[in-house]
Protein backbone atom coordinates (compact mmCIF):
# COMPACT_ATOMS: atom_id res chain seq x y z
CA UNK A 1 0.00 0.00 0.00
CA UNK A 2 1.34 3.01 -0.93
CA UNK A 3 -0.78 5.85 0.17
CA UNK A 4 0.13 9.39 -2.39
CA UNK A 5 -2.05 13.14 -2.27
CA UNK A 6 -3.00 14.93 -4.81
CA UNK A 7 0.40 17.24 -3.98
CA UNK A 8 2.87 14.16 -3.82
CA UNK A 9 1.78 13.12 -7.58
CA UNK A 10 1.92 17.18 -8.81
CA UNK A 11 5.65 17.10 -7.14
CA UNK A 12 6.10 13.41 -8.68
CA UNK A 13 8.30 14.74 -11.31
CA UNK A 14 9.23 13.27 -14.60
CA UNK A 15 10.82 10.17 -13.33
CA UNK A 16 9.19 6.65 -13.05
CA UNK A 17 8.39 4.40 -9.57
CA UNK A 18 9.22 1.05 -9.49
CA UNK A 19 6.81 -1.43 -7.79
CA UNK A 20 7.50 -5.11 -6.70
CA UNK A 21 4.85 -7.05 -6.30
CA UNK A 22 5.13 -11.35 -5.12
CA UNK A 23 4.02 -13.74 -7.11
CA UNK A 24 0.14 -14.23 -5.88
CA UNK A 25 -0.08 -10.29 -4.16
CA UNK A 26 -1.10 -7.08 -5.21
CA UNK A 27 0.14 -4.06 -4.73
CA UNK A 28 -2.75 -0.73 -4.37
CA UNK A 29 -1.41 3.01 -4.63
CA UNK A 30 -4.91 4.88 -2.88
CA UNK A 31 -4.64 8.60 -4.02
CA UNK A 32 -6.43 10.80 -1.53
CA UNK A 33 -8.34 13.58 -3.87
CA UNK A 34 -10.37 16.76 -1.95
CA UNK A 35 -10.75 18.57 -4.92
CA UNK A 36 -13.05 18.02 -7.88
CA UNK A 37 -12.74 18.53 -11.89
CA UNK A 38 -8.85 16.96 -11.74
CA UNK A 39 -8.02 13.93 -14.28
CA UNK A 40 -5.65 11.23 -12.05
CA UNK A 41 -3.42 9.77 -15.57
CA UNK A 42 -0.89 6.91 -15.59
CA UNK A 43 1.70 5.24 -17.64
CA UNK A 44 2.71 1.83 -16.29
CA UNK A 45 4.73 -1.36 -17.66
CA UNK A 46 5.39 -4.81 -16.25
CA UNK A 47 8.58 -6.89 -16.33
CA UNK A 48 8.51 -9.76 -16.69
CA UNK A 49 4.68 -10.60 -18.47
CA UNK A 50 1.39 -8.92 -17.51
CA UNK A 51 -0.38 -7.58 -14.69
CA UNK A 52 -4.01 -7.07 -13.65
CA UNK A 53 -4.79 -3.24 -13.06
CA UNK A 54 -7.92 -1.89 -11.80
CA UNK A 55 -9.11 1.55 -10.40
CA UNK A 56 -12.03 1.71 -7.69
CA UNK A 57 -13.42 4.89 -6.21
CA UNK A 58 -14.42 4.73 -2.24
CA UNK A 59 -16.24 7.72 0.07
CA UNK A 60 -13.42 7.50 2.51
CA UNK A 61 -10.80 4.97 3.71
CA UNK A 62 -13.43 3.86 6.39
CA UNK A 63 -15.50 2.34 3.09
CA UNK A 64 -15.91 -1.07 2.78
CA UNK A 65 -14.43 -2.70 0.49
CA UNK A 66 -17.74 -3.72 -0.90
CA UNK A 67 -19.14 -0.45 -1.24
CA UNK A 68 -16.45 0.69 -3.28
CA UNK A 69 -17.17 1.76 -6.68
CA UNK A 70 -15.17 0.01 -9.40
CA UNK A 71 -14.21 2.95 -12.28
CA UNK A 72 -11.68 0.69 -14.31
CA UNK A 73 -12.64 -3.38 -13.94
CA UNK A 74 -9.62 -5.68 -12.99
CA UNK A 75 -8.34 -6.18 -17.06
CA UNK A 76 -5.41 -8.16 -17.82
CA UNK A 77 -2.63 -6.07 -19.51
CA UNK A 78 -0.03 -7.31 -21.35
CA UNK A 79 2.51 -4.21 -19.94
CA UNK A 80 5.64 -6.39 -20.71
CA UNK A 81 4.59 -5.83 -24.55
CA UNK A 82 3.13 -2.54 -24.73
CA UNK A 83 3.19 0.50 -22.09
CA UNK A 84 -0.46 1.08 -20.88
CA UNK A 85 -1.88 4.75 -20.46
CA UNK A 86 -4.89 5.87 -18.90
CA UNK A 87 -6.68 8.14 -16.84
CA UNK A 88 -9.63 8.86 -14.50
CA UNK A 89 -11.68 12.34 -14.20
CA UNK A 90 -12.28 13.21 -10.49
CA UNK A 91 -15.81 13.73 -10.02
CA UNK A 92 -16.29 13.36 -5.95
CA UNK A 93 -13.70 13.99 -3.49
CA UNK A 94 -12.71 10.21 -2.07
CA UNK A 95 -9.74 7.73 -2.19
CA UNK A 96 -8.85 6.82 -5.86
CA UNK A 97 -6.90 3.46 -5.73
CA UNK A 98 -4.77 2.48 -8.42
CA UNK A 99 -4.45 -1.75 -7.87
CA UNK A 100 -2.05 -4.02 -9.52
CA UNK A 101 -2.89 -7.33 -8.65
CA UNK A 102 -0.62 -10.46 -9.47
CA UNK A 103 -2.23 -12.96 -7.86
CA UNK A 104 -2.81 -14.68 -10.93
CA UNK A 105 0.80 -15.69 -11.15
CA UNK A 106 1.70 -18.15 -8.32
CA UNK A 107 5.71 -18.56 -9.10
CA UNK A 108 6.23 -14.78 -11.02
CA UNK A 109 6.94 -11.90 -9.45
CA UNK A 110 6.71 -8.59 -11.27
CA UNK A 111 8.28 -5.12 -11.12
CA UNK A 112 5.98 -2.13 -12.09
CA UNK A 113 6.89 0.57 -13.49
CA UNK A 114 4.85 3.51 -13.32
CA UNK A 115 3.91 6.97 -13.33
CA UNK A 116 1.42 9.49 -12.14
CA UNK A 117 0.29 12.58 -13.21
CA UNK A 118 -2.79 15.07 -11.85
CA UNK A 119 -4.01 17.71 -14.24
CA UNK A 120 -6.05 20.49 -12.77
CA UNK A 121 -8.62 21.88 -15.35
CA UNK A 122 -8.10 25.26 -17.40
CA UNK A 123 -10.87 27.43 -16.39
CA UNK A 124 -11.01 30.33 -18.97
CA UNK A 125 -11.50 33.71 -17.00
CA UNK A 126 -11.05 36.02 -20.22
CA UNK A 127 -8.39 38.22 -18.62
CA UNK A 128 -7.02 38.19 -22.04
CA UNK A 129 -9.80 39.97 -23.83
CA UNK A 130 -9.19 43.12 -25.01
Amino acid sequence: KLPLTVEEILNFGESNRELFIKSSTYSIIPITVTEMGLTISWIFSSDPKSISFSVVYQESEDTPLDQCKVLIPMTRCNSHKETIRGQVKVRNSGVYTLIFDNTFSRFISKRVFYHLAVERPVIYDGSDFP
